[in-house]
C-alpha cells in the first residue's frame, strides 16, 4: 500500500504592517514563529516528542533571522531538545517549500510526523537586509547577464507591459484583492484559521483596507520608476504601485503533516492529502511568470486540467503576475483567491506559502471542493506548485 501525506492541521497568525508600528512589529519573529508551532501541536493535542523534523521558511535569514530561525522557534516554542529543524530560502516560496519537502519525507517513509512553516518579520529586518552592502550575484552571473538583471517590481513591470495590463486593470485586481479579504474577514472565513500572537489583542489582519476602490488606488505613483529603467525598458508603463502590489508584513504559520497511517495511530482526522508537486527555472528577468510553467507542470504530474481545480491559491506579489497567470492557463477567475491574496493580506516572505495553505485548505471544506492549486513566484526565476486533496 503507497504512503499518503496528510495535512492534518494548517494555522497562521494574523499579519501586521511589516514597518515599525505595526502590529506585530514589538515581537521577535522567533518568538512570533514559536507561537504559531506551539498553537499548531496544542490544537491536535499532539506530544512534540512525535515530531520527526520541523522545515520552516524564511528569507531573510540575518540579524535576528539568523542562526537557523526554525530551530529557534522550535526550542522558544517548548519542543523537546530532540526535534532537530532547518530553515529554508526558496525566495517567497521557502514555507511552501517547507511543506513539500515535509511531505515528499513523509512519502519516502523518511518521516512519520513533519511540521513545515515559516515567518518573516520586515519589520524588524527589512527586506534586503541579507545582502545590504554585498554583490549577491558575483562576476560569473553578470557576465551571462550582461545587460543587468532587475528588482522584482521591475519584474512586474516587464509582465504587465508584455500582457498588456494597464493602470486601471491592476488596480481592478488590487480593489479586488480587498474587497475579497475584507468580505472574508467579515463573514468569519478566516477564523478557523487565526492563532493569536500572544501580547497582542486583535486577531485581525492589519492590511486589509475595506472599501478600496480603483479611485482611491488612481493616485498612487509608481513604485520602481527610475529615469535609467526608463531608458533601458522604454516598452513599460510604469503603473505598478504601492496599491497594486503586496505590502510588507510580519506573519508566521504552520502545517501539520503526516502519515495518513500515523495520523489514524494517533486518532486525528486529517483535512487533506497531497496530490502533486512541482517547481521550476524561469528567466530570471520576468522572474515572476514561473508560475505559469509550474502550474503546468503539476497538472500534468497529476494528471488533472485546469478546470478539473476547484480553487486556485496564486500568490498575489503583485497584480500583474495572476493576471498574466489568469491569462496563460485560462482558469475561472471566479476560483483564483476567492479570499483575497497577498495585495490585501500582506507578503511576509517566508510564511506567506503555508499561509495561503491555510486559506486553501479552508476554503476547499467551506465550499466542499475537492482540489486545490496553489503556486507561487519567487526571486532570481523560480516558482513552485502543488496540488492538495480534500480528504
Amino acid at each position: 500500500m503507497s504512503r499518503e501525506a496528510v495535512i492534518v492541521d494548517v494555522v497562521r497568525t494574523p499579519v501586521g504592517r511589516g514597518k515599525p508600528g505595526g502590529r506585530l512589529s514589538g515581537i521577535h519573529p522567533v518568538d512570533l514563529f514559536a507561537g504559531a508551532l506551539d498553537a499548531l501541536v496544542n490544537r491536535s493535542d499532539l506530544d512534540p516528542a512525535l515530531i520527526d523534523d520541523v522545515y520552516g521558511g524564511c528569507v531573510s535569514q540575518v540579524g535576528e533571522q539568523s542562526y537557523n530561525t526554525t530551530r529557534n522557534a522550535v526550542l522558544a516554542a517548548g519542543f523537546p531538545e530532540s526535534t532537530p529543524a532547518t530553515t529554508i530560502d526558496r525566495q517567497c516560496g521557502s514555507s511552501q517549500q517547507a511543506a513539500a519537502f515535509a511531505a515528499q519525507a513523509v512519502l519516502s517513509g523518511q518521516a512519520d510526523v513533519v511540521i513545515a512553516g515559516g515567518v518573516e518579520s520586515m519589520s524588524r529586518v527589512p527586506l534586503g537586509s541579507s545582502a545590504a552592502g554585498a554583490d549577491p550575484y558575483g562576476e560569473r552571473i553578470r557576465a551571462r547577464y550582461p545587460e543587468g538583471l532587475v528588482n522584482q517590481g521591475v519584474s512586474a513591470e516587464l509582465i504587465a507591459a508584455k500582457w498588456g495590463f494597464d493602470r486601471a486593470t491592476l488596480d481592478a485586481f488590487a480593489a479586488r484583492s480587498h474587497e475579497l479579504a475584507a468580505a472574508a474577514a467579515e463573514d468569519g472565513r478566516f477564523a478557523a484559521e487565526l492563532v493569536p500572537v500572544p501580547g497582542v489583542d486583535a486577531l485581525r489582519d492589519e492590511t486589509v483596507r475595506a472599501g478600496t476602490t480603483v479611485e482611491k488606488l488612481a493616485g498612487l505613483p509608481a513604485s520602481f520608476r527610475t529615469d535609467e529603467l526608463a531608458a533601458r525598458f522604454p516598452e513599460i508603463g510604469w503603473n505598478i504601485t504601492p496599491g497594486n502590489s503586496s505590502p510588507l508584513t510580519d506573519g508566521a504559520s504552520a502545517a501539520l503533516i503526516m502519515s495518513a497511517e500515523r495520523a489514524e495511530e494517533l486518532g486525528l482526522t486529517p483535512r487533506a492529502r497531497f496530490h502533486a508537486f512541482s517547481v521550476t527555472g524561469s528567466d530570471p528577468l520576468y522572474m515572476l511568470t514561473g508560475v505559469i510553467p509550474a502550474t503546468e507542470r503539476v497538472l500534468e504530474r497529476a494528471g488533472l486540467g485546469i478546470d478539473d481545480i476547484d480553487v486556485f491559491e496564486v500568490n498575489e506579489a503583485f497584480a500583474s503576475v495572476p493576471l498574466a497567470w489568469l491569462a496563460e492557463t485560462g482558469a475561472d477567475p471566479a476560483k483564483l483567491n476567492p479570499r483575497g491574496g497577498a495585495i490585501a493580506l500582506g507578503h511576509a516572505l517566508g510564511s506567506s506559502g503555508t499561509r495561503l495553505l491555510t486559506t486553501l485548505v479552508n476554503e476547499l471544506e467551506a465550499t466542499g471542493g475537492r482540489y486545490g492549486l496553489q503556486t507561487m513566484c519567487e526571486g532570481g526565476g523560480m516558482a513552485n506548485a502543488y496540488i492538495v486533496e480534500r480528504i
